[in-house]
């Protein structure tokens, strides 16, 4: 094996290894974000994507603009296109946030208006 490619295996391993290991800690720490992350397949990069665009909506919402959960699942399946369509991925990931008291103003101003989520409870 010539360098060039024994070099593109070790990156090919080092990424592997990166998967494994963010993988593995989902599995660690087992909230209902982290089981649904691991469940939905989701890499670390769109992870991380995902808690950016959580952000950009809680601005949103903090400064008063207009939100709709049809445009924030669009955004999510630029994030996540293996989910394009899915909404119901979108609202279980979203809920699992809010759940776990993280950006809960955003499943409350896009989910909690529709009448299959106005009378759930934290923890049921």
């Amino acid at each position: 094996m010539d360098n060039n490619n024994l070099l593109k295996r070790i990156q090919e391993l080092e990424e592997t290894i990166e998967v494994l290991t963010f993988r593995q800690n989902l599995l660690f720490s087992n909230t209902s974000v982290d089981r649904a992350i691991y469940e939905y397949e989701i890499t670390k990069k769109q992870y991380n994507l995902i808690m950016d665009l959580l952000d950009r909506y809680r601005t949103k919402i903090d400064n008063k603009e207009k939100v709709s959960h049809g445009k924030f699942e669009d955004e999510m399946y630029e994030i996540v296109p293996q989910h394009s369509g899915n909404y119901h991925f979108v609202e279980s990931l979203t809920r699992a946030f809010w759940e776990n008291d993280r950006w809960e103003e955003v499943f409350d101003e896009l989910y909690r208006v529709l009448p299959k989520y106005q009378h759930i409870k934290k923890g049921f």
